[in-house]
């Protein structure tokens, strides 16, 4: 059971390009955010969508992926764990970033299905 604890499983489409930075000491990262969507019948009976957005982390080799291959759109099935990261703006304010680490990446259709 310990390999469930913090673990994030999501199917979704990129919402951006990966931004990949290039770190000191030879590390890299790359950002990117997916969409996942849900649907179903309101109270009226209507179709009801909702959409979600996850912020991904890949780190080393994932993001040498991320950076290859993936664009905005193409759909993706992620798994990582999730965290909280706090930091104070320009302005003093102290703001609150929840995001995915990324432990592995399965890239399912790219942008124009292929």
């Amino acid at each position: 059971m310990n390999n469930l604890r913090n673990r994030v499983q999501l199917i979704g489409n990129l919402g951006m390009n990966p931004e990949v930075k290039n770190l000191e000491g030879g590390k890299k990262v790359a950002k990117f955010s997916i969409a996942t969507t849900e649907t179903y019948k309101g109270s009226d009976g209507k179709k009801v969508s909702e959409t979600q957005w996850h912020n991904i982390v890949a780190w080393g080799g994932l993001a040498d992926i991320a950076e290859k291959y993936l664009q905005k759109g193409s759909e993706v099935a992620v798994e990582g764990k999730l965290t909280h990261r706090a930091y104070d703006d320009k302005d003093g304010n102290k703001k609150f970033f929840t995001e995915i680490v990324l432990n592995d990446i399965l890239m399912l259709r790219g942008r124009n299905g292929n």
